[in-house]
């Protein structure tokens, strides 16, 4: 069976969730969020989560969340903090491309004014730099195709990701 699914894997703030939604209404596929996955099974915001239940404990759920996944014909936005779970990344594969959007540290930065609230899986002594270095060898580990999103724009991105695609898939992405 063909992978019918496009799995956007990358830093947060990179706008996976806003790509995605343009992503699969120009597709013509279903649109999933995994973050919201998360928040609407918990009741809970991520930072809420993560304050309840520790990092590890965020983690777990996240895995469950993406190994109860049925998805078809869908793009799929992922969580940041998705690739620390080689199980959950197994399963977004099996059926899934895994696109990563790739954005560079200083571009990152200005974008993650708001990393308190957002539900970032970030050890407490832990930089910014630290956590991009450690996470984007894990997207290229796990990237099948690479969209650099740096000074784009989301429908830049979008185009981008279409033309990347393009020569991977089967007919069901036009």
């Amino acid at each position: 069976m063909p992978k019918s699914n496009l799995v956007l894997i990358g830093m947060p703030g990179v706008g996976k969730s806003t790509i995605g939604v343009v992503l699969a209404k120009q597709l013509g596929l279903n649109f999933i969020d995994t973050d919201l996955l998360l928040q609407t099974k918990t009741g809970c915001r991520l930072q809420q989560i993560i304050h309840d239940r520790g990092l590890e404990g965020f983690l777990d759920l996240e895995e469950k969340t993406i190994l109860e996944l049925d998805a078809r014909q869908s793009v799929i936005a992922t969580g940041g903090s998705v690739i620390y779970s080689p199980q959950a990344m197994e399963t977004l594969s099996h059926n899934g491309h895994l696109i990563y959007l790739q954005i560079s540290l200083g571009q990152l930065q200005q974008r993650l004014d708001d990393m308190g609230q957002r539900g970032v899986v970030i050890e407490q002594n832990q930089s910014i730099e630290d956590l991009y270095r450690s996470r984007t060898k894990l997207y290229r580990h796990y990237g099948e195709l690479v969209v650099d999103c740096d000074f784009q724009s989301p429908s830049q991105v979008v185009e981008r990701v279409k033309v990347a695609i393009a020569g991977t898939t089967g007919a069901i992405f036009p």
